[in-house]
């Protein structure tokens, strides 16, 4: 019996990262199933539901963003598959993991598969879980902090986030670890012109 395994929000300003654990049926299939990137949401929706009515099991773990800003994110994104495979029913004889690099859990066999949300049908189910319930949290969070608009960019660095944050600073949910601080912005941007400035000249140059 193997697990696919897959995280959401490991490159978000906001909130916490998901992990999802699923096992499914050999027979198991829909012609929709694929990376949540590469889903609509309102399909990764309509999934969710498929999933969880038909798979042997399934489990999500989550790591908020006082975790994340303590250990760092790639090992919250390992911990949070951790809580996930924890809370699976009956532990798994095999792990598939989206991605290139992994924590073992226990003493349980695993494979990192690059892209693997699109290959196999367990990692893309635990992809669409983990997404879609992320989404759910962010939405929640949204009700408390509106001026972010977590509802629609889900704690993502979008332009109108970034712009949110100059103007309203930090929150609690933010990732401090992040050098997302309006500061730390834009001492990168004032870096990344002079940076163009430069190359500009040497272009001029030659």
């Amino acid at each position: 019996m193997e697990a696919g395994c897959d995280e959401a929000g490991r490159g978000c300003y906001a909130g916490p990262v998901f992990a999802a654990a699923v096992v499914l049926p050999p027979d198991f299939q829909h012609p929709l199933l694929n990376d949540s990137k590469q889903v609509p949401e309102e399909i990764r929706n309509e999934l969710r539901i498929f999933i969880i009515e038909n798979a042997i099991d399934y489990a999500v773990g989550i790591v908020h963003n006082r975790e994340i800003d303590r250990i760092n994110i790639l090992k919250a994104s390992f911990k949070a598959m951790h809580l996930a495979i924890k809370q699976l029913k009956n532990p798994p004889q095999f792990l598939l993991i989206d991605g290139h690099i992994f924590r073992k859990y226990k003493k349980i066999p695993h494979e990192c598969i690059i892209k693997g949300d699109g290959i196999y049908a367990s990692i893309a189910a635990a992809s669409i879980l983990a997404k879609t319930s992320r989404d759910q949290f962010m939405r929640e969070l949204h009700e408390e902090y509106p001026h972010y608009n977590w509802f629609n960019n889900k704690g993502y660095g979008t332009e109108e986030h970034r712009k949110a944050i100059e103007e309203f600073g930090l929150c609690k949910y933010h990732r401090k670890s992040f050098n997302i601080s309006p500061a730390a912005m834009k001492a990168l941007e004032d870096e990344v012109l002079v940076e163009a400035g430069i190359k500009a000249e040497v272009v001029v140059e030659t």
